[in-house]
């Protein structure tokens, strides 16, 4: 069983996951929770961090069967000519980071070969990826199958390098910490 990504109708992500939960799919809907002002009250709201996209874990033989399933399913995302696969990993992740921080933001982004790091502490400990900036305390971290990056603040000191694009760990020894983009 793998973790594959459907594309929905807009505004239906929440919808196909009910729908795909009564007919006893395995499906995720990341949702964002979302504090939202009116002029009398604050509300909290859900919304899909990914639009219209949920995950399902199926075996690829089910997987065109799911999506006949639902008419909000508008088809299966592809990549490279095949149902694009999303790792294990990575969706635990996602569910980590929702858990950590409110208000996430996505950035659609063309997958580029950056610094690869580790993270020392917090909800994505142990978890290695590439850094596509480092600015004050915010740092993006791109999930290479997905095309997507998660943004969030975190402490500068939770990240260790491991390798500066083009150099090892080695060849860093006397760079400063300016030149790694780390002030």
């Amino acid at each position: 069983m793998k973790w594959y990504v459907l594309y929905t109708r807009s505004k239906c992500e929440k919808k196909v996951a009910a729908t795909l939960t009564k007919k006893g799919v395995e499906n995720y809907c990341p949702l964002n929770m979302k504090i939202r002002q009116w002029s009398d009250r604050k509300k909290v709201i859900h919304e899909p961090v990914f639009s219209s996209y949920v995950f399902v874990r199926t075996l690829d033989t089910e997987l065109y069967r799911i999506k006949s399933a639902c008419s909000d399913i508008v088809n299966i995302v592809y990549w490279i000519g095949k149902p694009a696969v999303v790792k294990d990993e990575e969706i635990n992740e996602i569910k980590l980071f929702l858990d950590e921080f409110q208000e996430v933001q996505l950035e659609k982004k063309v997958v580029n070969i950056h610094d690869k790091v580790k993270i020392l502490r917090g909800p994505l400990m142990n978890y290695e990826g590439e850094v596509l900036s480092v600015s004050s305390n915010q740092i993006k971290l791109m999930l290479p199958s997905l095309g997507y990056m998660m943004i969030a603040e975190t402490n500068k000191n939770n990240v260790n390098i491991i390798e500066k694009a083009g150099k090892k760990m080695t060849d860093l020894i006397n760079v400063e910490k300016e030149e790694l983009h780390l002030n």
